[in-house]
């Protein structure tokens, strides 16, 4: 539909706790380690107001109007994710170092 806004989600809630640990896990698994043995890296810090402890996307308009739904599993996306920065060192130390960045300003900073 043109000008229409659509919502993509997988139909499921997470809670964000239990997302890190799947991230976690798929990590360690996919770098020879034993799942869990990083879960130690999660900091619990106080939780400020407002803060949300999940976050869910309502997708039926999408699936409703267009047919759509997802092609994977929550945990195959996340490994699916985390294989690609894996594979793509080289891209992500690109955008940490802050190359990327002076590259985006050396191109638009005068326009």
């Amino acid at each position: 539909m043109i000008a229409e806004t659509y919502n993509i989600g997988g139909f499921n809630a997470w809670k964000n706790i239990d997302i890190i640990k799947v991230v976690i896990n798929t990590v360690d698994r996919l770098l020879g380690r034993k799942e869990g043995e990083d879960m130690d890296l999660i900091t619990y810090v106080t939780d400020r107001a407002g803060h949300d402890l999940r976050y869910a996307i309502d997708s039926s308009k999408l699936q409703r109007e267009l047919g759509w739904e997802p092609s994977l599993q929550f945990e195959e996306g996340i490994e699916k994710t985390v294989k690609w920065y894996l594979e793509n060192e080289d891209w992500m130390n690109n955008i940490t170092s802050g190359d990327y960045e002076k590259y985006y300003e050396s191109m638009y900073a005068n326009r």
